[in-house]
């Protein structure tokens, strides 16, 4: 029998800094491109943007944040992995406490995340956790 090919994927680990955002941002353009990803790049990059700082935010010490990307038959799966155990916001149903304050600058993350993936969660890994979206093919 012929086993499917596996799905195309990168991994790559990024300095814990704020500097980590853009070039998030950039490695997920390029790698969508370079695997062929039918997904939209521009949300995307603006939805990995989001994982990157939350993790730079939330988690403290000097550990990489590791980016991983793949290509998914169906579209991209995108993760941000960091040291902290604890998990996110919720991504699945914030509730009616949890809108996001319109005179904030921050805390609309979470928010775009959930409404513009297919569909996002968190799980537990060996060193904290990963937290993730998927895109549907554009």
């Amino acid at each position: 029998m012929h086993e499917p090919p596996a799905p195309a994927s990168w991994r790559i680990a990024l300095p814990h800094t704020a500097a980590a955002v853009p070039i998030a941002r950039a490695l997920v353009r390029t790698a969508l491109a370079e695997i062929e990803s039918p997904a939209d790049s521009d949300t995307a990059e603006l939805l990995t943007a989001e994982l990157v700082a939350n993790a730079v935010e939330h988690t403290s010490g000097q550990d990489p944040i590791e980016l991983v990307i793949e290509l998914l038959p169906t579209g991209c799966q995108v993760e941000v992995h960091d040291s902290n155990p604890q998990p996110p916001g919720d991504l699945s149903d914030p509730g009616p406490m949890c809108e996001p304050d319109p005179w904030q600058e921050h805390g609309r993350g979470l928010l775009l995340i959930r409404t513009l993936s297919s569909s996002c969660g968190h799980r537990p890994t060996d060193s904290g956790k990963a937290v993730w979206f998927t895109l549907p093919a554009a």
